[in-house]
């Protein structure tokens, strides 16, 4: 590392001046952030909401780098105390290594919380794009070997930090999810004729379903979002986060944060019977991509979870010239609605260096696996294959 680079950590995102963090993050002073989920507002709305921090296991430790006085490099970090809320499975990791009687929490935890979402992890000021991210994998790997911590982990980075992360001798590790491409499509009906037959019936079926429930369904963004809509989904919410993992990661305070400074970066699907919400979706909007975050209803309506969370997103992508969609973890049921598997990247630096060698061993079994997922579950996709394929509804 440079002698003129300064590494240094907080506890806290407020130590960082709102327009240097979001000038490393790439977010404009004015109008929508390419990602918002690593925006000074976002990551300020789950500090000050208790969503992590506290007894979370997610507590804040923020790198930065500065030069010359000057911020050129951050990054979202945590010291955690499990491996919850992450989406990068690494629980197998934690049991061999207790099993051999080494301490694997707290590790180090480069990341957005309960967010599978691929974007910078690495946040660098333009024109110190190198040396900004050597500064903070070496700063990341400086801190966890001063502090006896068992591993440090970067997850859902882009390629660019995968490659310069492995560069630097971290261990890449690549899994998939699906996400929904833009052809630019001008309608949903376009789309569609990209389909195979049986596809497109199946999805127009659906699609009648769930429209067909009693009620209306509504898009809401900015100000068209009211505060009784956030008590609607919080209900919601809750309902999948008790079901999925016992206890819902967010707290209520942090949607009247993201209300109150990221309304604007909010989509908001809403199913309304007798004007009252019974289901609904919550995606963030970035300059080309939605992306699906949480899904909940207090009325099961057949269909209704693939309408609110996929088809609605479809459309609201294609009426507003976003490029994707990117409906979370896991789902393979999401590739018969048009969501093809897409690689994802993490890097991980572990201390001891017999248990490094054996997950390198497994990180190459696991690729070669998932590269054969991935290329068997394309060849299964929902897209015209041959021009039989292309038969009239």
């Amino acid at each position: 590392m440079s002698d003129d680079i300064e590494i240094f950590l907080s506890p806290s995102i407020d130590a960082f001046d709102v327009a240097d963090w979001d000038a490393c993050a790439g977010a404009p002073t004015t109008g929508r952030a390419p990602d918002p989920f690593t925006t000074h507002r976002f990551l300020k709305a789950l500090e000050d909401s208790g969503s992590v921090g506290g007894r979370t296991g997610w507590v804040p430790r923020y790198i930065g780098a500065r030069q010359n006085g000057e911020l050129i490099a951050v990054a979202p970090s945590y010291l955690k105390g499990h491996s919850q809320g992450e989406y990068v499975f690494d629980f197998a990791w934690a049991e061999a290594y207790e099993n051999a009687g080494g301490d694997y929490y707290p590790k180090l935890q480069i990341a957005v919380p309960f967010t599978p979402v691929t974007g910078r992890r690495l946040l660098v000021r333009d024109g110190f794009e190198e040396i900004g991210q050597a500064a903070l994998i070496e700063g990341a790997v400086s801190v966890a070997a001063q502090n006896g911590l068992s591993s440090v982990h970067v997850t859902f980075c882009t390629d660019t930090e995968t490659q310069a992360g492995e560069q630097m001798g971290l261990l890449s590790r690549v899994g998939q999810q699906f996400h929904w491409i833009n052809r630019d499509y001008a309608s949903f009906d376009a789309f569609l004729s990209d389909l195979s037959s049986r596809k497109r019936k199946n999805i127009r079926k659906e699609r009648a379903t769930a429209q067909g429930f009693g009620g209306e369904i509504v898009r809401l963004t900015g100000d068209a979002i009211q505060p009784e809509h956030w008590d609607a989904f919080w209900a919601f919410y809750q309902d999948t986060g008790s079901r999925k993992w016992g206890t819902p990661y967010l707290t209520r305070a942090f949607f009247d944060y993201v209300h109150d400074t990221m309304r604007n970066d909010v989509l908001l699907v809403l199913a309304l019977r007798d004007g009252k919400p019974v289901a609904g979706a919550l995606n963030f909007v970035g300059q080309d991509t939605l992306f699906g975050r949480y899904w909940g209803c207090t009325e099961h309506h057949p269909c209704l979870h693939f309408e609110l969370c996929y088809y609605q997103a479809i459309d609201h992508a294609i009426e507003n010239g976003l490029a994707r969609v990117e409906a979370g973890a896991q789902g393979e049921h999401k590739l018969a609605r048009g969501y093809l598997p897409t690689p994802t990247q993490s890097l991980h630096w572990i201390a001891d260096a017999g248990f490094r060698r054996a997950v390198a061993e497994y990180l190459d079994a696991e690729r070669a696996a998932v590269d054969h997922e991935v290329e068997v579950l394309t060849a299964y996709g929902p897209f015209k294959k041959s021009q039989k394929d292309d038969d009239h509804d």
